[in-house]
């Protein structure tokens, strides 16, 4: 069970394919509509760079920084070298998210981890329900929720608005209407 989140957290857990970051990309907009700090984590299942060769920070990393942190006026990013290990869990990079200035974490992937995931399911890419193996999923959100055979609850994942609802209601326990 995850136990560095301070705050609420949900997962969107889902096969490579299923919609997951264009669902977030319609999702965030609500919540932040409301209000919400919103903080994400995404997992990768691969090498990934975010800097460029020829860049001074890609340069400096590539000489040996095993931390690499960039700011301007915008934004600030940390790159850390993790050589090559195995994949992180959640544990360890929650710590690195400024908790205390937000008010929900969503997580892209870790959906082999312990705790509150909303699964979204396409029956027609022919992948399993991860619900069935996976007691910590709360919620199914599918493009056909009728044909999701389930006791828990059934989300229609082409309507972010709903499943914007089912978060401020289930995981940030706000009565008022969404």
């Amino acid at each position: 069970m995850v136990t560095t989140a301070h705050i609420p957290i949900i997962g969107i857990a889902a096969y490579s394919g299923t919609g997951k970051t264009t669902l977030l990309a319609k999702l965030l907009p609500l919540l932040k509509a409301k209000g919400l700090r919103v903080g994400m984590v995404k997992h990768a299942h691969h090498q990934f760079e975010i800097d460029k060769p020829g860049k001074d920070s890609y340069v400096l990393r590539e000489a040996g920084a095993e931390q690499m942190l960039v700011a301007s006026r915008q934004r600030w990013v940390l790159m850390a070298e993790t050589g090559d290990f195995d994949d992180p869990y959640l544990d360890q990079v929650l710590p690195h998210l400024d908790q205390k200035n937000l008010d929900l974490i969503i997580v892209e992937g870790f959906k082999h981890e312990k705790f509150p995931k909303i699964e979204l399911h396409r029956p027609s890419l022919g992948k399993p329900l991860l619900h069935t193996e996976d007691n910590s999923v709360i919620a199914v959100a599918s493009d056909v929720p009728e044909e999701i055979d389930t006791d828990l609850p059934r989300l229609d994942m082409n309507q972010p608005a709903e499943l914007a609802a089912f978060i401020w209601k289930n995981i940030l326990n706000n009565e008022a209407v969404f």
